[in-house]
């Protein structure tokens, strides 16, 4: 009989213990997050106070760096080495380079003995140089015929005037959008233009950034922009930038600013693909420098 009074009794001791412990857990878990939201409070109000202390950028320190300052000659070294990571990934040329280039080209226009004109544009090689497309200054798959087409005048406009030019070699294109279809002209007059640099080893790699300037719809000399696409089979490579009528004779640069290449035709019914013709050493064979 005393075992059974036992048992109560020890249940209602066991069940106070744990009603305190749990009371006393309670507590200490709300002290806690007191604690705790009264620390997170003043830090908080201690980042507010900062923040209308002074702003905070997004550059990283090293802790125990000592300071330096940095000279003129550093600082300009570390500004142009950023833009010129900037200008290979993104593919651009400088404004002032583009627009440097854009001097070197003119508008070129040839004149037929049947009265009709034609227009393209022409690089300038420097000393009086300049280079184009054959099928603009040469009338081509003219052999039949009573009175076959021929060129008359070639005129390249300079400073709002007119330049006479005269042919002094080209290449065996007897067809548009040809290998051979590239001419030298020659002025006598001296003009003061930028001379192109001239890159015979550029490698027109797939999607490579290309820019092309040309004289579109006889409107002037234009920017547009492409990418290179493939090499064809008879060695002309295709692009993606517009192929205006006009451009023939123009420049395409590469990233560099370099003459690598002249349009010389584009997809029949489609002005988004043209065919650049790289340059070659045989081009420049009678251009004295």
């Amino acid at each position: 009989m005393s075992t059974r009074r036992t048992v109560p009794v020890l249940t209602v001791i066991f069940a106070l213990i744990f009603a305190g412990l749990g009371n006393y857990l309670a507590a200490r878990q709300s002290a806690d997050r007191e604690e705790r939201f009264a620390a997170l409070s003043a830090e908080v109000d201690l980042l507010r106070k900062q923040e209308t202390d002074r702003t905070a950028g997004t550059s990283g320190t090293r802790p125990g760096a000592p300071a330096t300052s940095m000279d003129d000659d550093s600082r300009a070294s570390l500004i142009a080495d950023v833009k010129r990571q900037l200008q290979v990934e993104m593919g651009l040329l400088p404004l002032a380079l583009l627009r440097e280039r854009r001097e070197s080209f003119a508008e070129l226009y040839a004149y037929d003995n049947k009265g009709t004109s034609s227009y393209g544009t022409a690089g300038y090689l420097g000393n009086g140089y300049f280079i184009t497309v054959k099928h603009g200054v040469m009338a081509l798959g003219q052999e039949g015929g009573a009175e076959p087409r021929r060129i008359v005048s070639v005129k390249l406009v300079y400073k709002g005037g007119e330049l006479p030019a005269r042919v002094v070699d080209a290449g065996t294109a007897r067809v548009e959008v040809d290998p051979g279809d590239w001419a030298i002209l020659k002025v006598k007059e001296s003009v003061d233009l930028p001379p192109l640099t001239v890159n015979l080893s550029y490698g027109f790699d797939f999607a490579d950034p290309i820019f092309r300037l040309g004289n579109d719809y006889s409107k002037g000399i234009i920017l547009a922009t492409g990418y290179v696409g493939q090499r064809t089979a008879n060695k002309l490579v295709t692009c993606l930038t517009d192929g205006h009528p006009g451009v023939s004779g123009g420049g395409v640069l590469n990233r560099d600013g370099e003459l690598v290449g002249i349009p010389i035709g584009r997809m029949q019914g489609d002005y988004r693909f043209s065919f650049i013709l790289p340059l070659r050493a045989e081009m420049f064979r009678k251009v004295q420098f």
